[in-house]
């Protein structure tokens, strides 16, 4: 997620990709999304003496580079209607490819800081668990997090080229994984470090279970590992025929960190005990079953698995795919309940908290919401021009902001009837 948009220069600026909530939902980061208030810390910070991580939300406003539709004026390729409440073409409002990032606010749309100082695309940010720090990270490596209420920088750091980035869930503490194959833990911002050595190759995706106390980590050559953070060592190493065929794209853990679903370019989506290691179960689509098995480090050309998630409230598992299919699977029984075809590739899915909704943004710039039960559209959300390239949602599920290649972001009101 790395791009913005300039007012008055749409052509000539790189695309929003990614975007983060603030713990009060009236603060927002284009660059990437966080879920919510987060729990009290946890003695992990002490024991360790490293991590943490935060999120943002938004709401209509009016200030110069936002826009209250009906909009007029939008160039693209998706022509059509409009559905959100509020679009901000600005491009100091995003993460992005003139190496700038930005904090700014939902209500009104101030722009509250710039997080300057970059020196390639910004790619990932991210608020701590308490919404007192924003962290932002660039291609090149370089990590940066501001005080939110100061505006201040309070720490740096230079890594290798960046994967993924990620705050702890219950402290002050930053994750992120580099393509040298390196996992990095701080304590921020005393800057206490570290650093989990993994095979060599990068450290494609990663996710702190809800204990705070572990990791799970994908990697290029298609192994998983399942990291102690206070100690520093794996748990569980997943590779062969246990791991994947492919480059790992996206892992997931349920709500008491008991299970761990992985994502890979081999299409395969597969389901992981946390606590012995083993893979329970191994999902893949009825419209790719079919396709013959890749060989060591081969990438299937048409599909892959994007985005996955577990329901909070039912035994339920989402997949989403390149090719359009958002798979829900029966956590129980392990079969596939029902196949949602999206009219091109998934970008990103995202779990309704309490309910058994999804949502999922795709490259033909549109927002659907999914009833997991029926398999049903509840509705939709148009008014992207080009591909949604991130997506978040409010605590409340009452927002939903995107960033996409058309140089804006908008912020979508959700109505549904059954709230």
């Amino acid at each position: 997620m790395e791009s913005e948009s300039e007012s008055g220069a749409a052509a000539d600026t790189p695309p929003l990709e990614t975007l983060s909530f603030h713990g009060d939902e009236e603060i927002i980061e284009v660059v990437e999304l966080d879920p919510g208030p987060p729990d009290p810390a946890d003695d992990l910070a002490q024991e360790m003496e490293d991590v943490d991580f935060e999120e943002e939300e938004e709401e209509e406003g009016n200030e110069e580079g936002w826009v209250l539709e009906p909009q007029e004026g939008v160039v693209g390729s998706m022509e059509g209607p409009d559905d959100s409440e509020v679009t901000f073409a600005l491009h100091s409002v995003t993460g992005g490819e003139d190496d700038k990032a930005f904090v700014w606010r939902l209500s009104d749309g101030e722009l509250l800081f710039e997080c300057a100082g970059h020196k390639d695309s910004v790619t990932c940010a991210g608020f701590s668990h308490d919404s007192t720090l924003v962290a932002t990270g660039d291609m090149s490596g370089l990590l940066k997090v501001w005080q939110v209420d100061t505006k201040e920088e309070v720490w740096s750091f230079e890594a290798g080229d960046l994967e993924w980035m990620e705050w702890h869930p219950r402290a002050p503490v930053l994750l992120a994984g580099t393509a040298d194959g390196n996992t990095w833990m701080w304590k921020v911002p005393n800057g206490d470090c570290k650093t989990f050595q993994g095979p060599n190759c990068p450290a494609t995706c990663g996710r702190v279970l809800p204990d705070g106390k572990r990791a799970v980590v994908g990697y290029e050559d298609g192994t998983i590992r399942i990291w102690d953070l206070k100690q520093g060592s794996p748990i569980h190493v997943l590779k062969g025929t246990e791991g994947h065929q492919g480059p790992l794209t996206c892992v997931a853990a349920n709500q008491d960190g008991s299970l761990i679903l992985t994502g890979s370019v081999d299409c395969q989506a597969k389901l992981v005990s946390a606590t012995t290691g083993k893979v329970v179960g191994v999902f893949r689509p009825e419209t790719v079953a079919s396709q013959p098995s890749l060989g060591e480090g081969e990438e299937s050309e048409s599909n892959s698995v994007e985005s996955l998630g577990f329901c909070s409230v039912m035994p339920l598992a989402a997949v989403g795919y390149l090719d359009g299919t958002l798979a829900i699977y029966d956590l129980a029984t392990q079969t596939l309940r029902h196949q949602c075809q999206h009219q091109s590739g998934i970008v990103q899915l995202l779990w309704e908290a309490g309910t058994a909704v999804v949502y999922t943004c795709s490259l033909d710039g549109i927002v659907r919401l999914w009833d997991a039960r029926t398999g049903r559209l509840l509705t939709d959300y148009r008014g992207h021009t080009a591909e949604i390239l991130d997506f978040a949602l409010s605590k409340d599920a009452s927002l939903v902001v995107t960033t996409s290649g058309d140089h804006k972001a908008k912020v979508f009101c959700v109505q549904r009837p059954d709230r």
